[in-house]
Order: C-alpha cells, then structure tokens, then sequence
C-alpha cells in the first residue's frame, strides 16, 4: 500500500510548535489574562457596593471594608515578595538546568524550555504579582461606607486563591526541575518524545512513481540555519495552485545557507514567492517537531558523553542503548524514507526525504560502537540490543543490523586480548552486567 500510514498535515502545527520553543509566549498570555480577570472583578466588587447602598445595608457594607482593609496588608505583602521569590525559583532552576546539562548533553536545555510546567509556573508567578498591584490600585482611602465606591473584596479573594495556587506550581515545579537532573527520567523524556512525534508523522512511501522531470528550483532565502520544519499543507496548496509537483532537497535537520536550492519543481513553473512565504523555517538548531532523527542524536550524544573518559558512566550509556533499542523497535515495520503528500483529490504534491532504515541504524550505533571496547557493559547491552532487534526486524531490515554485530565483534576482538574476557565482554546482557 503506497501511502500506508500516512496523515494529513495539520497547518498550525508549525505555529504551534515554535512558540512552544519559546518563554515568553505563556506569561504574555497570562498578562493579559489577568488583566481581564481584574476588570471582571472591579466590576463585581463595583456592583457588590451599589447593591448594599441601594438596600441601605451599611453596616454589612461597613464590614466588607473593614475586611478587605486588613486583607489589604497580605495583598502589599505578596506584591513585594512575588519578585524575590520568582528570582530565586529561576535561579536555582538555571543551576540544575547547567548540572544537567553538563553531565548529560546540552540539548536537554530544550526540554525545560518546552516544559509545560515550567512554563505554568512561571505565568502563574508573574500573574500573581501583576494582580498583586492591579488590587492595590483598586483600594481607596474613603472608608464611610455612603462614599465608598468599590471595595476589592472580590480582587482580594482572588488574589489569595492565586497566592494558593502559586504555592502548589512551586512544590510540583521543584520536583520536575529535580527530575531534569536524573538520567533515567531525561532519557524517558526524549524516548516518549520521540514515540509522539513518530506517533503524528507521515510515513514514508513504498511503490510510489518519481515526481517525473525536474524544471525548476527554488533557493533558499534568508539566514542560515538548521532546517527546522516545513509547512506542508501550505506547500502542498502552492503546488496544487500551480498543478506541479515539489520536492524537498534538504530533509529535516540539514544545515543550509542562502542560495542553496530548497526545493525543486517538477511538472511546471515555480510557484508566486507570495505561495511559498513562511513554508520553510530555519532555526540555530534542531528541535522534535518534524525531525525523526533528532531523538536518536540526544540519546547517541548522552551516551557518547558518558563513554567518554572525562566521565566513565557506563550504566548511563546502558539507559541510552535501552530507549534506542525501543525507538527502533517501534519503527521496524514501518516504512521510512521519502513522503509523499497529497492533495484533496488524493494526487502527489510533494515529495519529502525522511531517514531510512539504516540511517536511523548507523545514527544509533556507529558513534556508540566506536567507544564500548573498553565498557563490557556496554558492548554487552550493545549485543542484546541488535540480538533483539535481529529478532524483530523484517528479513530486508536485517543486513545493517548484521554489520554493526560483526563490528562490535572485531571491535571487541582488537581490544581485548584475553579469550575469556573477550567471550565476557560479547555476551548479550540486557542489563549490561546483570
């Protein structure tokens, strides 16, 4: 089946996922949020004391002012510790962010950028500081309950409730800052990250005719950068338009520069510059959004770290291996390679090279085989690995899976003089040494 798997794109996803990328996009929001949520309760404290000096109940209005007077002192206190206390949650958050960092990669930066806790946390904090000056603004001198025109009694309800809820973020913030500093949750992060962006992505496609002769391309304008994501619904409109069909040169992750082609046109002439605008986005680096790969580079980069003799953490590299082996796992059967992305009437309209098979393989192992003939945990867990993988793969997926063993092999064998440690050290192990 030609397009087996495959998923239409979403057009807002890219949006979507580069302000995900960013920290200001949730406080931002959360401004204006509160801002609404104050001048709601302005006006249902408003209405509360025109209602009480229509009934004449001025001693219960008397009462409210007196109340939120002396809620006024919790409220001016929150507003001058919010500051102090976000800037010391931040700072120790940037501390174990560096820790991590440092002993693991430091691409996993991105996941407390990404996190969606972090950024809760954050919002919720600044919202409560904001609201804290809103309500003190809202307070007024007139205390004679005839005169008096808005009592906050409701603005200082809300601010306690807000002061509540800052206190719950910061006690499940600090546990997933603490979790960001441990290897096994950070390579579960990446693992199950990786299994959902498989999870929404085209397949590849099997049996599909080429796009027919080349007549066009178009190069890339702009900065240089890591190619990020592109926006395939809208280049698949642009294609349809014109009635051609457009190929992706660089795949996903690829380093480009100005004047290097980005896309060529089969079928016809390019598409107006107005069709192709913000269909290709370039970033410093690379992110999960449309890069299959990326996943496999951070474990491959946790474990190299760890193989290597400034840190000598083999069991770390150990947790890497099992989180690839689960990766490739999952995509054994699926097909890889070229996309192609179809229109409303079910024709190609462009073609996208993915990773196949045995790219993904030498991106998992290559790097890592290159420093386990010193680690027998490793190069034991390594072993498992492809015995397990041998055992799940189809027959046509085996070949590389075969040459990386045969490698490992020789590796060991170069290295270790010993028969019998030789015999250790090639000995599958899914714990490595159990």
């Amino acid at each position: 089946m030609s397009d087996r798997g495959y998923r239409r794109p979403r057009p807002l996803s890219p949006l979507r996922e580069h302000l995900r990328d960013t920290f200001w996009f949730a406080p931002t929001m959360g401004f204006v949020c509160v801002f609404v949520l104050w001048l709601v309760a302005t006006e249902l404290d408003d209405a509360l004391v025109r209602l009480l000096q229509r009934e004449e109940a001025y001693d219960e209005l008397g009462e409210l002012i007196a109340f939120s007077q002396d809620a006024k002192t919790i409220v001016t206190t929150i507003s001058s510790a919010m500051m102090t206390f976000i800037g010391v949650v931040f700072s120790i958050s940037l501390v174990a962010v560096q820790m991590a960092s440092g002993q693991l990669t430091p691409r996993v930066v991105r996941i407390f950028v990404r996190s969606r806790i972090s950024k809760l946390t954050l919002t919720v904090f600044l919202a409560t500081f904001l609201f804290s000056l809103l309500v003190l603004s809202s307070y007024e001198s007139e205390s004679d309950p005839r005169r008096v025109v808005s009592v906050p009694l409701v603005q200082s309800l809300l601010i306690l409730v807000m002061l509540g809820l800052s206190l719950l973020l910061f006690v499940v913030y600090v546990s997933a800052t603490l979790r960001l500093m441990q290897v096994g949750p950070v390579v579960d992060r990446i693992a199950r990250d990786s299994l959902r962006v498989l999870g929404r992505m085209p397949r590849g496609s099997r049996g599909e005719d080429g796009p027919g002769p080349e007549t066009a391309r178009v190069m890339h304008e702009g900065r240089a950068g890591v190619l990020r994501d592109v926006n395939t619904a809208r280049l698949v409109r642009a294609a349809r338009r014109q009635d051609v069909v457009l190929r992706l040169i660089p795949r996903i992750g690829d380093f480009v520069v100005p004047g290097t082609p980005v896309l060529a046109v089969h079928g016809g002439a390019v598409p107006p510059p107005h069709r192709l605008r913000y269909t290709v986005s370039v970033s410093v680096e690379r992110t999960l959004h449309q890069d299959l790969a990326f996943g496999l580079r951070q474990l491959a980069d946790i474990a190299l770290r760890a193989l290597s003799t400034s840190v000598n953490d083999p069991t770390t590299a150990v947790q890497c291996l099992d989180r690839i082996v689960q990766f490739l796992a999952a995509v054994a059967h699926l097909p890889l390679g070229a996309v192609h992305h179809r229109d409303r009437d079910g024709r190609v309209r462009l073609v996208q090279d993915g990773p196949e098979w045995d790219d993904l393989v030498d991106l998992a192992f290559e790097e890592i085989r290159w420093c386990v003939a010193g680690s027998p945990q490793v190069s034991r867990r390594l072993m498992a690995g492809l015995d397990d993988l041998l055992l799940l793969v189809p027959e046509d997926r085996k070949k590389s899976l075969v040459r990386h063993r045969a490698l490992l092999v020789q590796a060991v064998e170069r290295t270790v003089p010993v028969t019998a440690d030789r015999e250790f050290a090639l000995l599958p192990d899914r714990q490595g040494i159990g």
